[in-house]
Parts: C-alpha cells; sequence; structure tokens
C-alpha cells in the first residue's frame, strides 16, 4: 500500500529528501497509510512506556522483520551479556534485552488468511499517538481475498499508573457481510535482539528457560529467564471477548508452540465467533510484567499470574487511571509557546518521549539515562553523558527523577574506584558506556557499514563522563538545596570525580603546568594522532572540566555542615596534603590556545585542512566524515575538524563568567574576543555527525547569531520526526537531543541560571517563541516563568516557605510567597 502523507507544518525551511510524512498537530502525531519503508521508524516514534518499561508502536499482528517492522519491549536496566569473536578477538557485549512480544493479536475472516499474512491488506490505516493521554489509536480496514471488508480500531497503553500494566482494546465491525471471524491473541517468547544491522553478525538470543501455561480460559502466561545475568521475567495476560458490549461465555480454543522457537515460548488464545454486519465485537487484553529485579514484588511468575487473575480487568478504568497521571505530569512540565504553534507541538512530542524514559515510575528502578531512551537497540542500550543534556531540565520540574538518575551514579562508585585503580589512578573514573554494574561496556571494536570492516574502538578514553556526573550533581543541588543528598550522595560523588582528576592529571617540569594525557574529547572524530597510540592529549574540554570539578568539589566541602563535612573527607579518607594537590592542580592544569582560539587538544593547529566542498559535493550527507574517509583509507585523525560539539561544550556547560574565572585562575588571559573567535573557528568545521551538536551550537549561538540559533533549534527539533540522520531514528529515538531542545527553550532563550543561591534571569527569547511561559520548581517554591517579547513576569506560589532571590538584569530582587515581579 502507498503512503498517503497527512500535511504538516514545516518548522524552518525545507525537509531533507525522504522526510517522514508526519502530521504533528497541537498532542498528536499522526500517519496515514501503510509505508513498509517507514514502518520502523513509526514505531519509534509512537514507543509507549512509562519508564519502567516501554513498548515499540509495532501493529499487534506485526512479526520481526528487518525491512519492515520490529516489535520490542524494553525494561528499564535490564541488561544480559553475551560473547562472541570479532576480527579476531573474543568480545563480551552487554545489551538491554528484547523481552517477550505481549502485543500479538491477529484476525482471519471464515478461515481465509490471517492478517499480517499474504493475502490480507489494509485498504485504510491511520495510526495516532494520543500525547496528552499517552494512548496509541490505530484504524484500519482489513480486506481479505474474497473482497471483504472488517474496520480494526484498537487503543494501547503502557501505564503511567500501574507499573507493570499494559493494555490493549480492539474493536472488530464487519462491514458489508457476515460470517465467521476468528481471533487469535498470543504472547511470544521467540524474541531476539535483532533490532540493529550493524550488530547482525553478533550472537542476539538473551532467553532462555522458556516456559509456559494456560491458568484459565482467560488468563494466559509466559516466563523466561535472561542466560547470563540470570533475571527472571514473566508476563501474564488477561484477555476477554465481547460482542455488542456484551461477554461472550465460550472458552477459546487454547494453543501452545506453533512451529519455530523453543518449547513454551510462545502461548496463545483463539477465538471463533459468528457476527453479522456491523456486530461489534471487542477483545481486552491486559499484561502484567514482572521481572526478579522489582522491588516491592516476590517471584515474577507468581506475581504477574496471581495478578491477572485476581485484580479487576476492566480496560476502561485502567485507562483512565493511567490519563490521570499523564495529566498531573503534564502539569508540571508543560512549556507553552507563541506564534504558530508548531514548536509548542514538537515540543510536546520530545516532553512525551523524555517522560516515558524518567517518570516518576522509574524513580524506584536502578536504571540510568539511556542514549536512545526504552525505544529500540541502538547502542545495546548503554548508558553514556546524555544524561548531562537531560538532568538539568529535569531537576527543575521533576526532581525526584534526577535524583534517582544520579542514585544510579551512586551505587556504581565502588566499581567507578576499580576502574580507576585498574588505570592506576585514585577516585572515580565513571565508564563510558554503562550499563547493568557500572563496569566500562564500551566495545573495543565497531563496524563501519560503509566500508564493512570491523576496527578498533577507542572510545572508552572519553574520560569527561566524569564532569558530566559532576556537573549534574552539583546543579541538582543548586536548584533544590538538597542537602541531605549532598552529605549522603552527591558529595561523594563530586570528591571522588575531583580526587580522579587530579591523579590523572600529570605534571610538566618544563611547562610548570598539569597535562591530561590519553584521552578523548567529545568529538570522538579524534581517536589518537595520525599513526600514533589511541588517545590525544590536553582536550581542552576535559581539562577546563577538570578543573571546574575541583572547583565544585572545594565548593561542596565549604557548604555541608563541618560534621557532615568532616565525616565525608574520614569515610574517602581525603587528607590536607590530598587537598593541597587538587588546589595546585586548578590553578595550573594546561589550556592549549593558537590563533586566538581555544586548541581542541594539543595539536590540533598542525593537522591538515579538509576540503568540506569536495566531500559534499561527492557524498552529500557527510556527518558521518569518519566512515567515509575509513572507507577511502583515510583518517578524520589527521583533520581539523570535529564530528560534533568539543571546545563548543565549554560554552553549554560554563557561562562567560565562569569559563572566564577558570581561564584566570589557571593564569592565562582572558580576552572577550576568545568565545566569540572560538565559535567562529570550530562552527565551520562541525560536521553536526551526532544530533546533541545542533543543541549545543544553538545554544551558543543563542545571544550572538540568533537566526543561526533559531536554524539549529529547528533542526534539532525535528532531527527524529524527519529522522535526518537517515534511519537512526528507527534503532531508538535520541532522548540527549530530545531533552536538550527542551531545556534550550527552559534555560538558555530565558538565560535561568541557578547560581550563588539565586535564580538568574538574562531572557533572549526568539520573537517566534513569544508568549513563553512554563512553572519550574526551584528549592520547593513553584516558580511561574512568562516572557511575552517585552516583559519577563516571575510570581512564585503562596506557600509556606521564605523569599527567594531573582536577579533580572543584573539586578536582585527579593520574592515572597504569593507575590510577583514584573520586569520590562
Amino acid at each position: 500500500m502507498s503512503d498517503v502523507p497527512r500535511t504538516g507544518a514545516q518548522l524552518a525551511g525545507a525537509q531533507p529528501a525522504g522526510a517522514l510524512a508526519a502530521d504533528v498537530n497541537d498532542w498528536l502525531l499522526s500517519f496515514d497509510g501503510f509505508d513498509p519503508a517507514s514502518e520502523s521508524h513509526r514505531e519509534a516514534l509512537c514507543t509507549l512506556g512509562n519508564g519502567y518499561m516501554a513498548t515499540r508502536g509495532a501493529l499487534s499482528e506485526a512479526v520481526a522483520d528487518p525491512d519492515v517492522h520490529y516489535p520490542g519491549t524494553y525494561c528499564a536496566g535490564l541488561y544480559n551479556r553475551l560473547g562472541s569473536d570479532v576480527a579476531g578477538r573474543h568480545v563480551t557485549n552487554e545489551s538491554m534485552v528484547n523481552l517477550p512480544n505481549w502485543l500479538p493479536l491477529t484476525v482471519c475472516i471464515n478461515d481465509g488468511p490471517w492478517l499480517g499474512t499474504d493475502g490480507m491488506e489494509l485498504d485504510e490505516h491511520r495510526v495516532e499517538l494520543d500525547m496528552t493521554r499517552g494512548v496509541l489509536v490505530r484504524t484500519s480496514v482489513v480486506v481479505d481475498p474474497a473482497g471483504r471488508r472488517l474496520r480494526l480500531t484498537q487503543r494501547r497503553f503502557v501505564s503511567m499508573r500501574d507499573t507493570h500494566v499494559a493494555a490493549m482494546s480492539t474493536t472488530l465491525t464487519p462491514e458489508g457481510f457476515s460470517g465467521r471471524i476468528s481471533v487469535r491473541s498470543a504472547l511470544d517468547g521467540r524474541v531476539r535482539n535483532s533490532g540493529v544491522r550493524r550488530y547482525a553478525d553478533l550472537p542476539d538470543d538473551h532467553l532462555t528457560g522458556h516456559r509456559s501455561h494456560h491458568e484459565d480460559d482467560e488468563v494466559m502466561c509466559l516466563h523466561v529467564r535472561t542466560n547470563q545475568s540470570q533475571v527472571l521475567v514473566s508476563q501474564a495476560a488477561h484477555t476477554r471477548v465481547f460482542v455488542d458490549d456484551t461477554p461472550v461465555g465460550v472458552p477459546p480454543v487454547r494453543l501452545t508452540d506453533p512451529d519455530g522457537g523453543p518449547t513454551g515460548a510462545w502461548v496463545g488464545q483463539q477465538f471463533d465467533l459468528d457476527v453479522t454486519d456491523g456486530q461489534q465485537v471487542r477483545i481486552e487484553k491486559v499484561v502484567w510484567l514482572f521481572t526478579s529485579r522489582d522491588g516491592g514484588s516476590g517471584e515474577p511468575a507468581t506475581e504477574a499470574c496471581s495478578w491477572a487473575l485476581a485484580t479487576t480487568h476492566d480496560f476502561e478504568a485502567l485507562q483512565t487511571r493511567h490519563v490521570v497521571a499523564w495529566r498531573h505530569l503534564w502539569e508540571h512540565v508543560d512549556i507553552g509557546v507563541g506564534a504558530d504553534g508548531v514548536v509548542g507541538r514538537y515540543v510536546h512530542l520530545h516532553l512525551f518521549h523524555v517522560l516515558q524514559t524518567m517518570s516518576p515510575v522509574s524513580v524506584f528502578a536502578d536504571a540510568g539515562v539511556p542514549a536512545r531512551g526504552l525505544h529500540g537497540e541502538a547502542y545495546r542500550g548503554h548508558v553514556f553523558w546524555d544524561e548531562v543534556f537531560v538532568l538539568p531540565f529535569l531537576s527543575l520540574r521533576l526532581p525526584q527523577i534526577a535524583r534517582s538518575a544520579l542514585m544510579y551514579r551512586y551505587r556504581r562508585l565502588d566499581m567507578a574506584r576499580r576502574l580507576a585503580a585498574e588505570e592506576g589512578f585514585t577516585g572515580a573514573m565513571f565508564p563510558w558506556q554503562s550499563g547493568s554494574n557500572g563496569r566500562e561496556e564500551t566495545q573495543t571494536m565497531h563496524l563501519n557499514p560503509v566500508s564493512g570492516r570491523w576496527l578498533p574502538d577507542a572510545s572508552h578514553l572519553q574520560r569527561h563522563v566524569n564532569a558530566a556526573i559532576a556537573y549534574n550533581v552539583w546543579h541538582y543541588y543548586q536548584a533544590t538545596a538538597d542537602t541531605g543528598f549532598l552529605t549522603s550522595y552527591g558529595g561523594e560523588l563530586m570528591l571522588e570525580i575531583a580526587r580522579f582528576w587530579a591523579s590523572a592529571a600529570t605534571y610538566n617540569h618544563a611547562l610548570d603546568r598539569y597535562e591530561i594525557r590519553g584521552v578523548m574529547g567529545p568529538d570522538e572524530y579524534h581517536q589518537a594522532y595520525p599513526g600514533g597510540p589511541p588517545g590525544i592529549d590536553n582536550n581542552a574540554y576535559t581539562n577546563i572540566m577538570a578543573v571546574w570539578c575541583v572547583c565544585r568539589a572545594f565548593e561542596v566541602l565549604e557548604v555541608l555542615p563541618p560534621a557532615a563535612g568532616r565525616e565525608l573527607r574520614d569515610r574517602i579518607g581525603l587528607t590536607r596534603t590530598e587537598l593541597d594537590h587538587w588546589g595546585e592542580v586548578s590553578r595550573k592544569m594546561r589550556v592549549c590556545f593558537h590563533d586566538g582560539v581555544i586548541s581542541q587538544f594539543e595539536g590540533f593547529d598542525d593537522l591538515a585542512e579538509l576540503d568540506w566542498d569536495h566531500y559534499r559535493q561527492r557524498y552529500g550527507d557527510i556527518s558521518r566524515l569518519d566512515r567515509i574517509l575509513e572507507a577511502e583509507g583515510d583518517s578524520t585523525d589527521r583533520y581539523k575538524l570535529t564530528k560534533q560539539a568539543d571546545v563548543m561544550m565549554l560554552f553549554y556547560l560554563l557561562s562567560a563568567e565562569e569559563l572566564s574565572a577558570i581561564l584566570r585562575r589557571l593564569g592565562y588571559d582572558y580576552d572577550t574576543e576568545l568565545i566569540p573567535a572560538t565559535i567562529a573557528y570550530y562552527g565551520p568545521r562541525t560536521a553536526h555527525g551526532s544530533t546533541l551538536s545542533r543543541v549545543v551550537h544553538a545554544w551558543i549561538h543563542a545571544r550572538a547569531n540568533r537566526t543561526e540559533s533559531w536554524r539549529l533549534f529547528c533542526e534539532a527539533l525535528h532531527s527524529d520526526v524527519n529522522d535526518i540522520q537517515g534511519g537512526t531514528t528507527a534503532e531508538g529515538i535520541h532522548l540527549g537531543a530530545m531533552a536538550g531542545t527542551i531545556d534550550l527553550l527552559q534555560r538558555c532563550y530565558t538565560g535561568l541560571e541557578l547560581t550563588h543561591d539565586l535564580l538568574r534571569l538574562n531572557p533572549v527569547v526568539p520573537d517566534e517563541l513569544a508568549p513563553m511561559e512554563f512553572a519550574v520548581r526551584y528549592r520547593t517554591h513553584l516558580v511561574h516563568l512568562r516572557f511575552d517579547g517585552s516583559t519577563t513576569t516571575v510570581r512564585m506560589d503562596n506557600d509556606e516557605g521564605g523569599p527567594i532571590v531573582v536577579e533580572v538584569a543584573g539586578v536582585c530582587h527579593d520574592l515572597a510567597p504569593g507575590h510577583t515581579l514584573t520586569f520590562d
């Protein structure tokens, strides 16, 4: 069937060739027609989740097909490791596990072919993602070989109120015929992790111990176990059938083990019903999912089956509870923007997917911030540094979620200490890629799909993940004044990270400077000097953020109550001699410069210039220059180019005031032209090979080049909807970029900073956004902000707390509960 696109408003300029035809209408993302080439992309965008689990938006009759569909269900933090031989090496990869598919529900007419197989067609087809309610609605007209038409309407949700519940209601209506229809519902454990083509040569069978049974005529159960991590997973489905709202009393046919897959890996029910033209058949399928990682529950099989047998199973009641939970969430996080509303609609989509990954439900899960959400298997579900783009937004809206994500890091602090010790350092060295227990999960080999070659991967040298963790701890504290967290957890994280940086810095006697050698910066296009061993020296972002971390560690010791500070120092064995060394490192760290700009790393200015026009003319999309050049026998290591923001990250995380203070502390002259000159130098040399890059560049251009900032913001805003990286969204949304676009509105364009116990505003809100309004939670207070282009209004709810200090345009004002400040 051909795709029938709906008209959608453009954000900025033309969409890229092959852009997905999508209509984002207020709170609705919709797709018309069935397009096999776009289905996997749509499935990622239509994923439903609650922070504990998520299910991709695959059709209920779909089976895994690398060219069309990929059903996937994932639980936050549930991983499994498998080993394999790659390019002469034995490697182990840990993956977020694709769990049994609870969706299967298909239909046939008069014993004909089943929907999802040859012979059944979709004459009409529409899928709508309702973001206000967290409900996916699918409407289709199914046509069998005899021309009989059956209308199918389906609603689906993963409950934001009932952690372990997912549900689907399907209504079937014959149009122009009477006869027999058969409905088959199942739980399918014959799944594998096959959602990313690059991993096709690696093992993907994570499940074993399949066992299934029928509890009664309405409840069927499926149980599996991961084959390395030994996590038990159980699903129980309660299925009820109604004809014209009357329950059907005929028991279903119980089905087990079709051809293919291990014994016990599939269990199903078949309902055979005689219907007349226009008569409605409704199938309600409610599923409970439990794992042995869950807190507050017992053995998963017992839990899942007992809930399915004992709970009231009314679909509408469960959906109402779910919708109420979403309504409350939107009250906490929504951002209202003016203009034509298009930006607001895309912002809702990004907020929606952030909240499906990091929600109040996920507060109770031991899980980090996966770079691709719970929406697919790219990066194997690992946790990178993307939390530095996600948690600042959450700390000001739903701080309990940000705290939970930081606790994921704290629980793995001992492993980070171990990783540091194994490399000869002290303190804590967090891994570039983290999964179940915090060990380094970064692959040692990666596949270049352009050349087809497996290549060594040194990206584990990105030590700057430590800075991202420290930044988020400090930002959370500034937003919440949660001294208890800082005393018990956050302070220890920051001190051990500072300890690592001090030990990683080596003293250069000739320069009287400390240096950090053998690392990788955020750029990722430079793993080594041309022809040299892995690692580069004195990456500016890494070195400056190391100094920032040490300075904030000193500040932690100042803000903690004296007794708590002494206890913390005693607990980690922090001595005065060590603190003195930290101080020296924080005043003598080396930063390299050339031509009046900050050098990305030592020797960057010695590299060759790339002929950008040549490669753009030859390849068009050159966002993955590393793959293009390697396929030509060349390397990005030889050139003055960056995959994404590297030096520019300094201007994203630090204000000009903070950066200049650090450089002066280090004894470097600070010229006000340094930042604009550095931006002008690296901008044209950036390939934007990551969706995060546009977020950073939009941020740093917000004040000096507002037109460019708006252009980049718009590109980042529709990057996943239009899949601007050509197929990557199908493997999982880009969570950091989605949260980053929201944070551009919340902090960048408003100039919102949390510093020195005050809330600072310095707005440069684009005309296209005005009026813009939202509320932030600052140190227990709910503070409402409105920016309408000519005025800024700050209002605080009438609570029992004391006043806060608000700085606008450099002038400080006291704002008491129940009061409002208005500024021209």
